[in-house]
């Protein structure tokens, strides 16, 4: 059994190596243009999306998806949702307009780290 085993994931070790070969390396990036983000639960408010309905009742809809892929287009900065069983698909793109002035740097606090640090340790600080 081991043996069969340890040739099965030789086998797949091999078939694997050779889909890779050196001049895809010299002529494409070392990855695609959509970068994986992650994959989500797909909450309750994702199947109330008002997306168009499909014309074939078979036809999986977003109250079917069980999880929405992120990813982030490398070329543009956008990044979409698509659910999983429906493929309809959210973009947001923060590259698309300027940056609104108060979410420009140095940003505007309530309180400093200073002033939290204060309130967890009120004992700590200089003259204590």
């Amino acid at each position: 059994m081991r043996l069969r085993t340890a040739f099965l994931i030789a086998t797949l070790a091999a078939i694997l190596a050779s889909c890779h070969s050196a001049t895809d390396s010299q002529t494409s990036p070392a990855h695609g243009r959509y970068l994986g983000v992650g994959v989500f639960s797909a909450g309750e408010l994702w199947s109330k999306m008002a997306a168009k309905a499909p014309t074939n009742p078979t036809v999986a809809t977003t109250a079917d998806d069980e999880h929405v892929i992120v990813v982030v287009d490398s070329q543009t900065g956008e990044l979409r949702e698509c659910g999983d069983c429906s493929g309809i698909c959210a973009s947001f793109n923060p590259w698309t307009r300027p940056i609104a002035g108060e979410q420009t740097a140095p940003v505007t606090l309530t309180k400093h780290a200073a002033d939290l640090a204060a309130e967890t340790h009120p004992n700590t600080g200089p003259g204590h």
